[in-house]
């Protein structure tokens, strides 16, 4: 019978626990969504992140059609849901609306109107979706300070708040694509950021995202934006991995310059292919391949060294790389090889 490589054996792993998660009926993943654009920084994500002192705010005040959304990734028995406007100080609260939800994220019923800047149900079913119709005609925005479930499985709030905005310019036909990349991206922010913690780091809370014509490379990050080519996505449209690993590149945020190039891609992969899309990490040549060879063979590489000596491998690398006290000798700290005897002892491995 023939070994399971590391590296293997870690992805099948992460998939067998994904499966029992789901089975165990984990907490449920959701996205927020509005017709309304969001007034300066208080972004959508604080209506669900479980912080009173936190709210969402739209730029302008709500006409006949808007509407502020919490959808599920997956039917949930909703025991009850109550949401609460208007701001920490109590200002701004919805004079008059509905709450409504939805057993499939489209056909959408009313349950309850606010009072005094709240509304409450007990649907005691299953639900997809929350959404909450503001009255038009009044005079100041939208705030949502918090939408409160009780649910089985339990909905996951935010922790760590986003918000991605698009800007397709260049390509107005783009933007739907663009939207459902951006709440991917949002989706997992909270995963990124775990995968990637470390003392004291605050990661963004806003980020821009944009496709250009005229970019050569599929995609690129720096401060809080990303930039992605139109032609690259027009053609690859299922590349929504490449968005994830961009969005690891924010959150890295790495301010040094002593920090290996092959490093910091291998960990942006390590990230994309074995925690978002493991089954799309593709093949390689064991022959021919270094460590340091960046991106996927390098997360290949981290992978291997995750799993044969230390879980937080990649945590503590990416906390030094962040805080700029990196060098190669951490490798020997960590494991008690040198990285040129680990790179070594992998290309072995995944020769046998």
């Amino acid at each position: 019978m023939n070994r399971l490589v590391p590296w293997f054996s870690l992805w099948l792993a992460a998939v067998v626990g994904a499966v029992a998660t789901a089975d165990e009926q984990g907490p449920v993943d959701a996205v927020v969504e509005s017709t309304l654009a969001t007034g300066g920084d208080q972004i959508r994500q604080y209506a669900f992140d479980g912080d009173d002192a936190t709210f969402f705010e739209s730029d302008d005040a709500p006409g006949d059609d808007d509407s502020f959304t919490l959808r599920l990734d997956a039917p949930v028995l909703v025991k009850s849901v109550e949401v609460v406007t208007g701001k920490p100080d109590g200002s701004g609260a919805l004079a008059s609306g509905i709450l409504e939800f939805s057993e499939d994220g489209e056909t959408f019923d009313n349950e309850a109107s606010f009072h005094d800047g709240r509304a409450k149900a007990e649907p005691n079913r299953q639900i997809k979706a929350i959404r909450v119709r503001p009255d038009a005609g009044g005079d100041h925005p939208l705030a949502i300070r918090e939408i409160i479930v009780d649910s089985d499985p339990k909905t996951r709030t935010f922790v760590n708040p986003v918000e991605i905005t698009v800007d397709v310019s260049d390509a107005p036909e783009m933007r739907e694509w663009a939207e459902a990349a951006a709440r991917t991206c949002e989706r997992w922010y909270d995963q990124i950021n775990e995968l990637l913690r470390s003392d004291d780091y605050k990661p963004a809370r806003s980020i821009q995202m944009t496709l250009k014509n005229g970019i050569n490379v599929p995609a690129m990050a720096g401060g809080r934006r990303i930039t992605g080519s139109v032609k690259w996505f027009k053609d690859h449209p299922d590349d929504v991995g490449a968005m994830i690993h961009e969005t690891t590149h924010i959150v890295q945020r790495y301010r040094g310059r002593g920090n290996p190039g092959w490093l910091v891609e291998g960990v942006a992969d390590y990230v994309r292919f074995f925690h978002y899309e493991p089954e799309n990490i593709g093949r390689f040549n064991p022959k021919t391949a270094r460590h340091d060879a960046s991106y996927r063979v390098s997360a290949r590489f981290l992978a291997y060294l995750v799993e044969k000596y230390d879980q937080d491998l990649v945590l503590k690398l990416n906390k030094a790389m962040r805080e700029g006290s990196y060098s190669d000798d951490l490798f020997k700290e960590l494991t008690g090889k040198t990285l040129q005897e680990l790179g070594e002892e992998w290309r072995a491995a995944i020769q046998e």
